[in-house]
């Protein structure tokens, strides 16, 4: 009913997040309701929007903080009503706490755990905050962690507990006694695609090293700047109108000739010869630069990808017909 009432065009964007399974029951159920009146509408959009604010107010405060701003809000008995309807559909995540710390103090009690606590940790942290641990720990426990985070799948209640234990930290009671889904492939992508681009080459050639097949997985998943070559003419010439010149020229004094092939045969002559011109007579340039520089447009290939502009093939049955 809510998906009815938000319109296709909001309910397409929700599905984007859904399990297919969870996307076929739905599908059939909207398809099962024939009519639903205003005031059901109405109703259906009032309960949604409570339970949004009282995530939000659990996610600040906590349930106590939430109850408390909600009495005020609907009075005692509405409040509790949408508590309990909360606590029934929802869970607050564990390590809580620790997505509310900055990342720079999280590293500091981080670095000398063992990588699979890092690794369990990390799973429940923003991809932001994660990227910024995942960035200041050793070259070679970097490729561990992010092993470790690809290949985790559950964790049982009893492990998440002893290790929010030992930071002095209770699981959050709504944790329900169950295996949560933690970790995976996509997790680690998200991580290390938030990363400088020197932790990242870092990891995904430690991990060719010591387990090739992986590596291969999260490189299919994720976008690299040498993968600018894979892309179809149309989108480098779209990405290329967000780039500025200057930087252009930087990111390439690092790449391989066949980067540069690709980049100056899809910019006109002119601007070619002065990126050309540039690149001449630039000098050294430190390689951190550089990486900056890559990241750049590597960040603004993965907008350009989100919002639809460009499309990225990325293997598995994922290719582009043009």
């Amino acid at each position: 009913m809510l998906l009815i009432t938000l319109g296709p065009e909001k309910s397409a964007k929700i599905f984007k997040y859904l399990k297919e399974e969870e996307i076929e029951q739905l599908t059939l159920e909207i398809a099962n309701i024939r009519a639903i009146s205003p005031q059901v509408k109405q109703d259906v959009l009032n309960e949604f929007y409570e339970v949004c604010i009282a995530q939000q107010y659990i996610a600040e405060g906590g349930i106590e903080y939430a109850k408390q701003i909600l009495e005020k809000a609907l009075g005692a008995e509405n409040a509790m009503e949408v508590i309990n309807r909360l606590t029934v559909s929802l869970q607050v995540r564990p390590f809580d706490f620790a997505r509310k710390t900055d990342a720079s103090q999280l590293i500091n009690f981080l670095q000398s755990e063992h990588p699979q606590t890092i690794a369990l940790i990390l799973s429940y942290l923003r991809p932001s905050q994660a990227s910024g641990v995942l960035a200041a720990l050793s070259g070679e426990k970097q490729a561990d962690v992010a092993r470790r985070i690809a290949l985790m799948d559950r964790a049982s209640p009893d492990v998440i507990k002893a290790v929010e234990r030992e930071f002095e930290k209770k699981l959050s009671s709504l944790v329900v006694e169950d295996y949560t889904t933690v970790g995976g492939i996509d997790s680690i992508v998200e991580i290390i695609n938030m990363v400088d681009r020197g932790t990242e080459k870092n990891i995904l050639e430690t991990l060719d090293m010591d387990d090739p097949e992986l590596a291969e997985i999260i490189k299919k998943k994720m976008f690299v700047f040498e993968d600018i070559i894979s892309l179809d003419t149309r989108s480098i010439q779209r990405i290329l109108r967000e780039v500025d010149n200057h930087e252009l020229a930087v990111a390439l004094k690092g790449s391989t000739e066949e980067v540069k092939e690709v980049i100056f045969s899809n910019i006109s002559q002119r601007l070619s010869a002065m990126i050309a011109e540039d690149l001449e007579y630039m000098g050294p340039k430190r390689i951190k630069e550089i990486e900056e520089a890559q990241q750049k447009i590597v960040n603004i290939v993965r907008k350009l990808e989100e919002t639809g502009e460009i499309i990225i093939s990325r293997g598995g049955g994922d290719e582009i017909i043009v």
